[in-house]
């Protein structure tokens, strides 16, 4: 699992998340798709590994304020960049939540469990998810596209997870997937430092537990997403054709430029 991570410096959480076994015993072509945090502290260096994977498609999950904040040092001309511009915030929604006067780690994953029940949902996010598995649709094949939000970890997650389902792969592979977070963005040994710097920020003393939701991620918070799309749409898949756009013509299409 660990050959997935690419070890980019100032990208986080960067792997490929093709290779899995999919539909029918076929298996998911590597080097098709990835997935990341932002890019806004690539180095050059990056930026020249980033080019040989010649990723034509990025679907930027972020909110406009977090792509100003940010910055982005990628993608080059030729990159089809897939964004939504609603959503704007004047601050980090976790930020807002970690300001009230007491929280603790409970309540930060409860926090977290909540963001993932709206989030299928989100008129800032639905229209770039349904853009991504139209351009996957077409996706030539010798180039390869990627999924990004700030942290690579949650919207990503979600996308990811969908992507995955849509290919066939199986559910424990979609959480081992949803879980290798854990270890590309190295989220135990940044916890300290993260915590030092919210709790300057904050003008708190906050236990580390607290922040570790918003670093890595725990199976519950993708749990939470699921049921919801279950809960409102039926299935996976009817929220994939309804919500989405993604009906069984495009589906078949996307199977056969992605699995072999």
């Amino acid at each position: 699992m660990d050959d997935r991570v690419k070890p980019f410096e100032g990208v986080r959480n960067f792997r490929d998340f093709g290779g899995y076994e999919g539909l029918d015993g076929a298996r998911i072509k590597s080097g098709k798709l990835y997935r990341s945090g932002h890019f806004g502290e690539a180095t050059d260096q990056d930026l020249t590994g980033i080019e040989l994977l010649n990723i034509k498609v990025q679907a930027d999950l972020r909110r406009p304020d977090e792509r100003e904040r940010h910055g982005d040092k990628w993608p080059v001309k030729g990159v089809a960049k897939l964004f939504s511009d609603h959503g704007r915030e004047t601050e980090a929604p976790h930020v807002n939540f970690l300001k009230q006067v007491a929280v603790d780690a409970e309540a930060s994953k409860g926090w977290m469990r909540a963001y993932y029940t709206e989030a299928p949902y989100r008129q800032s996010l639905v229209p770039t998810y349904s853009a991504w598995f139209e351009r996957l649709e077409t996706l030539p094949e010798d180039e390869a596209g990627l999924v990004n939000c700030a942290a690579g970890k949650d919207r990503t997650g979600i996308l990811c997870a969908l992507t995955h389902h849509l290919l066939g792969v199986s559910m424990d592979d979609i959480f081992t997937d949803y879980e290798l977070t854990n270890t590309a963005a190295r989220a135990d040994e940044r916890l300290p430092e993260a915590t030092e710097y919210f709790n300057s920020m904050l003008g708190k003393s906050y236990d580390g537990e607290v922040y570790k939701p918003f670093l890595g991620v725990e199976r519950q918070f993708l749990e939470a997403a699921l049921a919801s799309i279950q809960s409102e749409s039926g299935s996976l898949d009817t929220y994939l054709e309804d919500t989405l756009g993604v009906g069984p013509g495009r589906r078949e299409a996307i199977r056969s430029k992605l699995l072999v």
